[in-house]
């Protein structure tokens, strides 16, 4: 069975409680009653002290106890007084229980404090605290005075203290249900939020936030979880779009070449105009072999960043032998390459079959949109330790609101359509990606009616490259 944070972080509080009152009862009675019966040790000590002396100054004169004073002492107290000559005969006892025995054990020079807890050597059937201090004049001692106490007064002592430190800890107790409050407000309630966001994006619901607005650990973890979320819900709508544009593009030319053929095969093409459209079926089968290569060269592209292989290779000479490729598509659109170099040579270092990959899809871009007889500059020049490459059309340009689209897979604006039929709409996001694998970024600027240019840097080789 599942338990919650909040029964977690309630029975971890209780057991912490119970402990602590254990621990109170058990170690804390015995500090107590050991700490008020050394208290009224030393207590007793002082007394006792007092009235010795006072008895050694009435002993120097009178060469006796002054027994009557101590007969009004006791009176006025619940303590017990014995002396003991220097035979360890008891001489005096307030209660008369003691008067005449022997305590042949006493030997206060052996103990190491002025005071005994217990029954006195078998002096008493109780437990007693009892502390001795000596009666002497001049070099003559005559013995020892005992005060003795029940521990019965020190127990009620620590007893009390024990009162105290309880009702100190259930009001600690009481106030720290505030922190285990603030615990479940802080900490609980964001990680079930968490938890509950976490179920729902496993079971696709992406819609679904997260409220949490704290500025700690958690919050941050929640609006992690709410890009996540939103992300995923961008790349799953867009991979709908992508699906649907496949689907599109795919059947569009697998329509043309079931129907053209199954026409052939029921008689309705006259076999003098089988040429003419076995034509138009090849070219469409270009057209998903063309498709299909690019949906290969967007996965290679996406796998590691598709392993480069940098060389060094001239970039006038890259580009002008990709120029080279389109001189027949061109000649019949009477479209011209204007080509504007800094140097001679301008070496740098890249995959050159992914650049000149890139550098076919632009021209083609360019092609496929420049007026007839328009004109194509491109142009190369070395910018600091950048070669700075342009591809630059004269034609109908692309509108603002599309101008952020065209790196999309399969997107095409509304007005190229028409001009572009045999395009798959994913040369731009080819490029877009064999540009950033090298590191770097492609710029686009365009102007409806004027034409559009593409830029994107390589590095410049080193001459001991």
């Amino acid at each position: 069975m599942r338990k919650s944070l909040s029964v977690k972080f309630l029975i971890t509080y209780l057991v912490f409680g119970l402990c602590v009152f254990l621990l109170i009862a058990i170690w804390g009675e015995r500090l107590f009653r050991g700490s008020a019966r050394r208290t009224a040790a030393e207590e007793l000590y002082q007394q006792a002290v007092d009235i010795a002396e006072e008895q050694s100054d009435y002993y120097a004169s009178a060469r006796q106890l002054n027994l009557n004073e101590l007969s009004r002492f006791c009176a006025m107290t619940d303590l017990r007084i014995v002396i003991l000559n220097e035979e360890n005969l008891v001489v005096y006892d307030n209660a008369g229980l003691l008067r005449g025995r022997v305590v042949s054990a006493f030997n206060p020079a052996e103990s190491r404090v002025n005071y005994r807890i217990g029954d006195f050597y078998n002096s008493f059937t109780r437990e007693m605290i009892c502390a001795f201090a000596p009666i002497g004049a001049g070099f003559r001692q005559y013995g020892y005075l005992v005060l003795c106490q029940s521990t019965a007064v020190a127990d009620a002592r620590a007893n009390d203290y024990m009162r105290q430190a309880f009702l100190l800890y259930i009001s600690i107790f009481v106030l720290s249900l505030s922190i285990l409050a603030l615990i479940h407000h802080w900490v609980v309630r964001p990680v079930k939020a968490i938890t509950e966001g976490a179920r729902e994006y496993a079971e696709g619901n992406l819609e679904h936030r997260i409220h949490v607005r704290s500025e700690d650990e958690l919050g941050y973890l929640a609006r992690s979880l709410n890009d996540m979320a939103g992300q995923l819900q961008t790349n799953d709508e867009a991979q709908r779009k992508f699906i649907a544009n496949v689907a599109h593009d795919f059947r569009s030319p697998l329509t043309s070449i079931k129907g053209y053929l199954e026409a052939m095969v029921d008689g309705v093409i006259p076999p003098e105009n089988q040429e003419k459209y076995m034509n138009i079926i090849i070219g469409e089968t270009e057209r998903l072999t063309n498709l299909t290569q690019s949906m290969l060269s967007l996965n290679s592209l996406d796998e590691a960043r598709m392993g480069l292989e940098l060389s060094r290779f001239d970039m006038v000479a890259a580009i002008r032998s990709v120029c080279e490729t389109f001189e027949g598509v061109c000649s019949k659109k009477g479209i011209s390459f204007d080509l504007i170099f800094g140097a001679p040579q301008i070496p740098v270092r890249a995959d050159f079959g992914r650049i000149s990959q890139a550098l076919h899809n632009l021209i083609d871009n360019a092609i496929k949109f420049s007026y007839e007889g328009g004109t194509i500059r491109i142009r190369v020049q070395e910018l600091g330790d950048k070669a700075a490459v342009s591809v630059k059309d004269f034609g109908q340009g692309i509108a603002k609101e599309d101008l952020n689209k065209i790196w999309t897979r399969f997107y095409k604006a509304d007005a190229s359509r028409g001009k572009d039929k045999r395009g798959t709409g994913l040369g731009l996001s080819i490029t877009k990606e064999i540009i950033t694998a090298h590191g770097e970024t492609i710029d686009v600027v365009s102007t409806p009616g004027s034409g559009t240019e593409f830029t994107f840097r390589l590095p410049l080789a080193r001459s001991t490259e």
